[in-house]
């Protein structure tokens, strides 16, 4: 089993990486990096997809389980790259690739292909987790599929939410130059992230075996792990709170002080 799973992470890190060669190749030929998550999002969706629904098993309850899957991360997948897609296209550069490319000066080309050959191999844990919740050797849905498949929907319909209410805000003229503290956003400063990193968790939950028949599974929990770290610590939260400070400055700052992180709970009054 190590071997097959060593094997089958191995073709899915040389998809992804071609994926995302292809997004490098957009991004110079429009030089607007918003083209990178956008491919990302799509490469992990599509290798997920077909990840989960690469051997079909004749057993009918183990079919659903696999098109299930493979439904679920596909449609993540549909909603988020129509919401990059949307945003790249009005407003163009992301502000943490702008940065990035700044620094980064005549190297730019070299470096940002490094940069997104590092998040084809970072896609992999997610992917795999795919692949694990999908071929689950469980004849029959259980409670845990279930309750996997209903925090999966939680998770995109939130961050659904979460960047319907952004971008609402945003097309408000009177708001220019504003902080969004409305609705989901009053209790998260990034709740898109909470929402996303949550449907991860729920392929983690669907790939478990409590009984302890199936240990491969728990590998799947580096998923939600993984993407805690990434969005938390590396690519998502550090860099855009840094173009918010330099940007709203003191009103940022007192956002922060009032409003969680990442995990959404009520405002904290202000002192």
């Amino acid at each position: 089993m190590f071997a097959v799973l060593a094997e089958t992470a191995i073709g899915q890190g040389v998809a992804l990486a071609a994926l995302m060669t292809v997004a490098w190749s957009i991004w110079r030929w429009t030089g607007n990096a918003g083209w990178i998550d956008f491919g990302w999002t799509c490469s992990v969706g599509l290798v997920g997809g077909v990840s989960a629904v690469l051997t079909i098993d004749a057993a009918p309850s183990l079919l659903l389980r696999q098109i299930a899957v493979a439904a679920f991360v596909i449609l993540w997948s549909l909603r988020l790259a129509a919401h990059i897609g949307r945003r790249t296209l009005k407003h163009g550069d992301d502000p943490r690739y702008a940065e990035l490319i700044r620094q980064w000066g005549m190297t730019a080309p070299r470096r940002m292909l490094e940069f997104v050959l590092a998040q084809a191999a970072a896609g992999v844990p997610l992917v795999l987790a795919a692949l694990l919740a999908a071929h689950k050797p469980e004849l029959s849905i259980t409670w845990q599929d279930v309750l996997g498949f209903m925090i999966l929907a939680a998770g995109i319909f939130g961050a659904s939410t979460a960047d319907g209410q952004l971008r609402n805000f945003a097309a408000n003229p009177e708001n220019k130059g504003k902080i969004c503290d409305a609705g989901l956003w009053s209790w998260s400063r990034h709740p898109n992230y909470f929402f996303e990193w949550l449907g991860w968790l729920g392929l983690a939950v669907i790939a478990i075996d409590l009984s302890g028949a199936y240990l491969w599974g728990w590998l799947a929990v580096a998923a939600p792990l993984w993407m805690y770290w990434l969005l938390v610590y590396v690519s998502g939260i550090p860099p855009l709170e840094d173009h918010m400070l330099r940007t709203r400055g003191i009103a940022f700052r007192g956002y922060q002080r009032r409003t969680n992180a990442f995990f959404p709970q009520p405002p904290r009054r202000a002192k």
